[in-house]
């Protein structure tokens, strides 16, 4: 069950010591075998590493660039007597304990791993189990409840009333196949209410047995960014998504935001005003993912915003461009509001070019586009990859206002917008290559969000720093940005110098750049000016 490399982790504190094994069953309860339109006429399992075990207080990361994170509230049942094919009527007394636990699951990583869920569900983190144990002997295993609360508010409520197994079968089963040891644990599945968590999330779930008061107590596990970094893949599959997997991970197409008929999602309907995505009338709202930022961001201070405001973007193309930096400019693009200044850092959006299939699976519902203008925080760039498409809007008044109401510093794309006096007046700075009256599916497939993108012939990584001004967009790398910042607006004050120069009649020969005299005297000036 443990050894002494286990004593006092407390990843392990809400069990008795670290489970051999953990055991979980697919499909459990009625309410949620509805919810999914079929029931099982047996009982199927997989299984969990006990790495993936955590404690109460905790928290968990949905790593970058995924979305589908989903929480399922269950009753943990631990083993006392080791089982080895005992009967159904005998199955209890091999039961220690019961607890809470969050068997969560990262749809994302679903599709090649079929019911195994070794990734799904296998994550560091991705068991919270805990606080406290309920002893077996005091309860009655067809009359206890779980409960689960997400930011308070109450999102499964359930009781083992409503299994299609009754508890002691799971453990009746299993030993059938192999023997369930000491410590082992089997998390009995979950009842409808399931669905998907952002970062910033804080998930609580509790088991208790009504007739007695006995509680686990709350199992709280909040939600964080993971750190941004990809899955290789050389090693294995990539993380992706589709209609299907949103569909289970939120509990309902409706709930995600998708077609209420699939069959309709063809991507050729109607189309939001404005957003380029596609939209069935009385369709449900998708519910906003208010995503906290990762601390793993670099951050923009205030005072190096406050100097890159300063500086014009010729300035700091001068400074990189002396540092061998000279593909960092976004291309093509202009400004919509030519006086207004962009700093900000970039949060990116890829769309790939439009193929019909492609579109129906990825086009409509909460898709890539609108996840991106839903996650931008305050002070960053949504910088979108359109591959210089201009014959298609790739943002409309919508996103623009999302993008303003979550105080992102500004849009860039080196796509067309629809919409472009309406873009205008909603105020937020946007760099496009152009106005365009289409719609998304005309050109483009919204494919992912928050990785490496290219834009206007340039590299855009989430977390570079993004400065516009009238004369175009450039792309600073973080660890430069405050080295360039400090060296353009040195050199703003050498080059406003010399223009008052110029200004006085000296010829430029000489003077710009400056040779060894007027260096010096430059020099004498900045001198007696400090004094």
């Amino acid at each position: 069950m443990t050894d002494a490399t286990d004593a006092g982790d407390p990843r392990y504190s809400g069990l008795p010591g670290r489970p051999g094994k953990i055991i979980a069953v697919h499909l459990s309860y009625v309410s949620r075998a509805d919810q999914r339109g079929r029931r099982p006429a047996d009982p199927s399992y997989f299984f969990k590493a006990s790495s993936s075990v955590a404690a109460s207080g905790g928290t968990v990361e949905r790593p970058a660039g995924t979305e589908l994170l989903a929480f399922e509230g269950e009753i943990a049942l631990v083993i006392g007597e080791p089982a080895r094919r005992v009967t159904l009527a005998d199955a209890w007394d091999h039961v220690a304990w019961v607890t809470a636990s969050n068997d969560l699951g990262l749809y994302d990583l679903r599709a090649n791993d079929k019911g195994s869920n070794v990734r799904s569900k296998g994550g560091d983190g991705f068991t919270p189990i805990g606080p406290h144990l309920i002893d077996a002997r005091t309860v009655d295993p067809t009359a206890l409840r779980v409960r689960t609360w997400v930011n308070g508010e109450l999102r499964q409520d359930d009781t083992t009333a409503g299994l299609i197994f009754p508890l002691a079968q799971f453990v009746a089963d299993l030993s059938q196949h192999f023997t369930l040891e000491t410590g082992d644990v089997i998390l009995t599945g979950t009842p409808a209410g399931s669905s998907v968590i952002v970062p910033g999330d804080v998930v609580e779930v509790e088991v208790d047995a009504p007739a007695s008061g006995a509680t686990s107590g709350r199992l709280v596990t909040t939600v964080a960014l993971g750190p941004d970094t990809s899955f290789d893949d050389t090693l294995g599959s990539l993380p992706a998504v589709d209609d299907t997997q949103r569909e289970e991970a939120w509990g309902s197409r409706e709930a995600a935001g998708l077609f209420a008929d699939p069959s309709t999602s063809s991507g050729t309907g109607a189309e939001t005003s404005g957003t380029g995505a596609v939209a069935a009338p009385g369709t449900a709202t998708p519910p906003v993912a208010e995503l906290v930022e990762a601390s793993s961001r670099t951050p923009l201070s205030p005072a190096l915003r406050e100097k890159l405001e300063r500086v014009p973007v010729a300035g700091l193309s001068q400074q990189l461009r002396k540092r061998g930096l000279n593909n960092v400019t976004i291309d093509g693009v202009r400004p919509l509001h030519p006086t207004a200044k962009l700093v900000g850092t970039a949060r990116t959006l890829r769309f790939v070019p439009n193929r019909e299939d492609l579109f129906a699976s990825h086009g409509g519902g909460y898709n890539a586009q609108k996840r991106a203008f839903d996650a931008v925080g305050d002070g960053e760039v949504i910088v979108i990859e359109a591959r210089g498409e201009a014959g298609s809007g790739t943002l409309g008044d919508i996103l623009a206002i999302r993008a303003h109401a979550r105080a992102a510093a500004g849009i860039v794309t080196d796509g067309g917008v629809r919409d472009a006096d309406a873009v205008t007046a909603v105020g937020i700075p946007v760099y496009t290559s152009g106005a365009h009256p289409a719609v998304l599916g005309r050109k483009h497939v919204p494919w992912d969000h928050d990785l490496t993108i290219a834009c206007g012939g340039t590299t855009v990584q989430p977390g570079d720093i993004i400065v516009g001004d009238a004369d175009g967009v450039i792309v600073i790398p973080p660890a430069l940005a405050e080295e360039i910042a400090d060296a353009a607006l040195a050199q703003e004050d050498e080059d406003a110098w010399i223009a008052a120069r110029v200004a006085e009649g000296h010829p430029v020969d000489g003077l710009f750049p400056m040779n060894a005299q007027w260096r010096a005297r430059y020099e004498a000036d900045r001198t007696e000016a400090s004094a």
